[in-house]
């Protein structure tokens, strides 16, 4: 469409229309006033922190970092939509007025640091130092170039970095950790309880009759929203990546057989062979020992002469590229077996070698791997046109070429889903086949029809969307889910009456009678647990019940949930704890542990109350404006 207005602007008529358009456009704005654009100034300061302004292009330079930063972690590209999702935006500015926060209170109570201190930090920084191990002044000014910093903003921000640091290394740098905070640690680690118990199954609720009209209708309305309709949004999907581009048929044979002979080691395991070896001091003796063989003595009895251990004699089983010595690769993988070689002069001095035994390479026929073959070699040469045809469809769809004439055009194929949830699932529960599933549906779920996405970059290549149909999420009537809720209604009352039989038996164990009574009583046979540990389930135990019986004091019981049908009736039996012995490593790693974590804690509540104290003011449009969230 722009290049068709450029043909028609250089001709005559073009040019008037043109001239007549932008006539009546300034005029336009003389009548109902450009001023305004001039007048209202953009707020230039996102968050003031006391008398600490955090202006625009302070968020903007590190919001950019920090994406670049995220990107090259993650090897992907964030979009300002992702990272709006993530909250990058909320959270650097948060740290950026923590970093206000702590240099306003510095600067309250006096704080600095030295011109030497902050000389020695850049000059001992090993980002700045060369290959002697010394201060580079020209790697110093090229990282300052790369970072867009000035010298002097550079100290600046290092006297600034400092002087926050010594201020929190001052509110929490040495934290002493209580030992009551060690033992606690330590006893949460490494308790071990036992328990007596019975399981309560779903068969010991009895036979629930079905639920008459009104009691389904009345369970229906009080959970309505449990069986509404999800959104379902209808997507096409377009994938561009070397196994869409890939054209086997065109890989020759001749070629395939070339990458096949270069290959063939991962279309099964070479040759391998068990090897002797004895060592000579010289040349001559290992000539003298080979012309004793050849004479009719054993290779064994030259071992035997030279004291060589069956232990040292054994050099090992190996391909011939896991050798070390190349030389006695060559020789040894040439001989028969049981053959011993001729005196080579390896790596460490003269030697003999034999092969007792021989494993033959096994290698899958070319004829097998061919298809195979053939399609490896044409994803790889498809590689290269990725880039290429990804430019020719973002001008078709900048042509606005729909996504199934781009597919059939480009010989790709389009995948189209009728209905998919949020979840990725379809109408009937099952998850729908689209290329980078997970990343299309939310993307589709965030767009709308008729708007033009971005391709969604990937590992492999590009992934172009449409959302051509949304059906609005809706409340379903009882008729349409009566299996459903009947299902949940019975559910729900097998629940109850285990929780109340669980309740009953409970009660019967705390009043005195013991766990084999009871669990004859309920027709559940009393089983016992030992050894068991937090968080980990254990014989027909859940980890949720576990955790129940380490809520519960020793000797008491108690009842929970075990899985999503059946309830567990215990009593703790037992609770032992390992003495804390601080010398150990592990003892230190924990301490250290608690000391991180009071210390985060003392300077978070520090920072909340001089955050408090100073007040902050955050302007969200111009954080939007800094962040590219607004035009």
């Amino acid at each position: 469409m722009l290049r068709n207005m450029r043909k028609a602007g250089q001709t005559v008529v073009g040019k008037a229309i043109a001239t007549i358009f932008f006539g009546a456009l300034i005029v336009s704005f003389a009548i109902w006033g450009i001023g305004d654009i001039f007048r209202v100034t953009p707020a230039s300061t996102v968050a003031e922190v006391g008398s600490t302004k955090i202006t625009v292009d302070q968020v903007r330079t590190a919001y950019t970092n920090e994406l670049q930063r995220l990107g090259r972690q993650f090897r992907t590209v964030i979009s300002p939509e992702q990272a709006r999702a993530f909250g990058i935006d909320q959270q650097v500015i948060s740290n950026l007025v923590t970093e206000a926060v702590m240099a306003e209170q510095a600067k309250k109570m006096g704080l600095s640091v030295s011109d030497q201190l902050v000389a020695g930090s850049i000059m001992n920084n090993p980002a700045f130092k060369g290959g002697d191990g010394q201060f580079n002044r020209a790697l110093f000014d090229q990282a300052l170039r790369n970072a867009g910093l000035s010298e002097a903003g550079f100290v600046q921000e290092q006297r600034s970095a400092m002087v926050r640091l010594h201020l929190a290394e001052a509110i929490a740098g040495d934290v002493n950790v209580p030992v009551a905070a060690k033992e606690a640690f330590h006893r949460y680690g490494t308790e071990r309880r036992a328990a007596s118990y019975l399981l309560l199954t779903p068969a010991m609720a009895g036979d629930v009759p079905a639920p008459t009209a009104e009691q389904l209708q009345t369970f229906f309305n009080e959970r309505r929203s449990a069986f509404r309709a999800p959104e379902y949004r209808a997507v096409s999907a377009l994938a561009l990546d070397a196994a869409a581009l890939a054209k086997p048929d065109s890989v020759s044979e001749a070629d395939a057989r070339q990458v096949y002979e270069q290959q063939k080691a991962k279309y099964g395991t070479p040759e391998r062979r068990t090897i002797q070896q004895i060592t000579f001091p010289s040349q001559a003796e290992a000539e003298a020992a080979a012309g004793k063989i050849k004479e009719g003595t054993t290779f064994d009895a030259i071992a035997a002469e030279r004291n060589v251990s069956p232990q040292d004699l054994e050099l090992g089983t190996f391909t011939k590229a896991e050798m070390l010595d190349q030389t006695v690769a060559d020789a040894a993988f040439a001989l028969e077996q049981n053959a011993v070689s001729a005196p080579i002069t390896g790596r460490f001095g003269p030697v003999l070698v034999r092969v007792t035994q021989i494993q033959p390479e096994a290698v899958r026929p070319f004829e097998e791997v061919a298809g195979e073959l053939r399609q490896e070699v044409a994803q790889e040469r498809a590689k290269d046109q990725i880039e290429r045809i990804h430019d020719e469809i973002e001008d078709l769809r900048a042509g606005a070429k729909p996504l199934a004439d781009i597919a059939k055009e480009k010989g790709l194929t389009l995948v189209q889903i009728p209905a998919v949830d949020a979840n990725g699932l379809d109408k009937a529960g099952n998850p729908v086949n689209l290329p980078e599933k997970d990343a299309v549906v939310k993307a589709a779920f965030a767009s709308d029809i008729g708007v033009d996405n971005e391709p969604l970059r990937t590992s492999a290549g590009y992934v172009w969307y449409d959302v051509t149909g949304i059906e609005a999420s809706r409340e379903k009537n009882l008729d349409e889910v009566r299996d459903q809720v009947a299902t949940q209604w019975r559910e729900d009352q097998v629940a109850q009456r285990l929780s109340e039989k669980a309740n009953e038996l409970t009660a019967r164990l705390e009043k005195g009678e013991s766990i084999d009574a009871v669990a004859q009583s309920a027709g559940a046979p009393a089983q016992s647990a030992t050894d068991l540990t937090r968080n980990t389930a254990k014989d027909a135990l859940t980890a949720e019940a576990v955790n129940r019986i380490f809520a519960v004091p020793v000797s008491k019981t108690g009842h929970a949930a075990n899985g999503t049908d059946a309830r567990v009736v215990f009593s703790v039996t037992s609770a032992t704890v390992p003495p804390l012995v601080t010398t150990t490593q592990a003892a230190q790693n924990t301490e250290n542990q608690l000391r991180t974590g009071f210390s985060d804690d003392l300077l978070n509540q520090y920072i909340a109350q001089v955050r408090q104290d100073l007040g902050v003011t955050i302007n969200q449009q111009a954080l939007r404006r800094a962040t590219g969230g607004e035009s």
